[in-house]
């Protein structure tokens, strides 16, 4: 028999769930050299919303790696496409050649051309929006719907946190779902972000170390032995030469490169390098350094990418595991305000039947 409190949760994520033909409205963050069919396809398999990550990937390893993805699962899951790729129409292509039924759009402001094709495909496409204005205008463009992703979150982050980002976004946009994501662990956040209106989440930190994921031992043990506080941004040195901030665990490579970039302006003050020579410096120095920590296993001089939430990162486990308990939490916590009160109450928005 289903309990009142988990009927409630699914209420709460109904829109979330029809949006992305799941059972649970958790979607799989697209992390670079993770998220590869193993992943993805477990987390499709136990209910979510896997989400392969293309990355750098020209169009015939997309290609493969969806048809090696549909060979694991026959539920639904999604592509994550970097707008930037320099190849983006044709993967594209690739993916509604082989009837991706989700496409998100990550890395910086989606063209529309690429949305329209995207769409006149058959493909739902998500956007990641990191303020209002920029939500308003992907759902202008077409966008089925967005991701708001805090400065939590692993790997490349903006400056708002995912609390500010949901109270600035959630309560004013009902057009389309809207998935949050950033520093998100347990199932009693989940349940919250859903009550402020949300759709459904977005993890990527938490299920690095599913027993399903193929990231190397050593990196599943610094993410198992790490708190939130190992998780911290790079830090810029010069707003003559910036630096995009991504979150990763502290380690040598991460003092290296404060290093590097001391030596860098001190040549350009020298009159050693230009300006120009130095950001590519800059930016080079952290080039193959995420395979070096995921695939090779090199922690200390690679690039250890994680969200804050990797402090409630604790075990391997198989990734049914994970998206059960964090279901029994979201379940527990209903429940537990459910008896304080003696009643449970369907959120106002869900009343109106929320269109998905």
């Amino acid at each position: 028999m289903v309990s009142p409190a988990r009927t409630q949760l699914d209420q709460l994520w109904r829109r979330g769930c029809d949006f992305l033909g799941t059972e649970l409205a958790v979607l799989g963050g697209a992390m670079t050299w993770v998220s590869e069919r193993r992943l993805v396809s477990a987390i499709s398999e136990a209910g979510g919303f896997g989400v392969i990550a293309s990355g750098s990937m020209p169009p015939d390893l997309l290609d493969a790696e969806i048809r090696a993805t549909r060979a694991l699962t026959g539920r639904p899951f999604g592509v994550n496409l970097i707008t930037m790729h320099p190849r983006l129409d044709e993967l594209i292509g690739v993916c509604l050649d082989n009837g991706v039924s989700h496409v998100v759009l990550a890395g910086g402001l989606p063209g529309g051309d690429a949305i329209r094709r995207l769409k006149a495909g058959g493909a739902k496409v998500l956007c990641f929006a990191p303020a209002l204005v920029i939500a308003r205008r992907v759902i202008k463009l077409g966008a089925d719907a967005l991701v708001i992703e805090g400065m939590e979150a692993g790997g490349h982050i903006g400056p708002v946190s995912t609390s500010v980002l949901a109270q600035e976004i959630l309560p004013v946009v009902r057009e389309v779902p809207v998935f949050v994501a950033g520093g998100i662990g347990r199932g009693e956040a989940i349940v919250s972000y859903l009550e402020m209106g949300a759709a459904g989440v977005q993890l990527g930190t938490r299920f690095v170390c599913a027993s399903e994921s193929i990231a190397h031992e050593r990196f599943k043990k610094a993410f198992i032995s790490a708190s939130a506080r190992d998780a911290v941004p790079s830090v810029q040195l010069d707003p003559r030469f910036p630096v995009i901030p991504v979150r990763a665990l502290a380690n040598s490579a991460t003092k290296r490169f404060m290093e590097a970039q001391r030596t860098v302006i001190d040549r350009v003050n020298g009159g050693e390098l230009t300006r120009e020579e130095a950001q590519l410096e800059i930016e080079h120095f952290w080039a193959g350094a995420l395979r070096r920590a995921v695939i090779d296993g090199d922690v200390e001089n690679g690039s250890v990418m994680a969200g804050q939430s990797v402090g409630m990162v604790t075990r391997e486990q198989p990734t049914a595991e994970i998206l059960d308990e964090l279901v029994a939490q979201a379940v527990g916590a209903l429940a537990a305000r459910s008896a304080e009160t003696g009643m449970v109450a369907v959120p106002e928005p869900l009343l109106g039947g929320a269109a998905g």
